[in-house]
């Protein structure tokens, strides 16, 4: 493994960059070793009004309700400031995924799928907490558990 560091004033911020010509397991360890290092924290705000910082990687869901974004984590429920979009964008790659127009789930979090019901899916959460896709969106859950 080549590891390089570039100083220069052209960078605002620090980047880093994993590249090679497929998507190895190496690669997919480093990339798992890097999120967890630099993981992705939000502010939320929970039932009583606190301010909480939150670890995406242990929440369940996030969704819309009225004009507000809820995080899911366990049983607390948080407002969170960001749009839904944003945090599709933003935690994609830790394993957040679409399932409806109003919620994304953390597919770590899956604990089972229920395809009896006809036209929709059941998904169950580690907590017990239980949402609903409909059968398009199962070839994307499908993929992402593969990655």
């Amino acid at each position: 493994m080549l590891i390089k560091a570039e100083i220069d004033e052209r960078y605002i911020e620090t980047e880093l960059h994993v590249c090679n010509h497929e998507r190895t397991e190496e690669v997919k360890q480093l990339l798992t070793e890097l999120h967890n290092y630099y993981d992705t924290s939000l502010i939320g705000t929970d039932e009583r009004g606190n301010k909480v910082k939150l670890s995406p990687r242990e929440l369940v869901s996030f969704y819309s309700e009225g004009q507000k974004v809820l995080a899911l984590g366990g049983k607390e429920k948080y407002t969170v400031s960001k749009k839904l979009y944003e945090l599709e964008k933003e935690l994609e790659s830790i394993g957040f995924i679409r399932i409806s127009k109003s919620e994304l789930v953390n597919i770590k979090r899956i604990k089972s799928m229920d395809l009896s019901l006809t036209g929709t899916i059941r998904i169950i959460m580690n907590t017990g907490y239980e949402t609903y896709t409909s059968r398009r969106n199962v070839a994307k859950i499908k993929e992402m558990t593969r990655i």
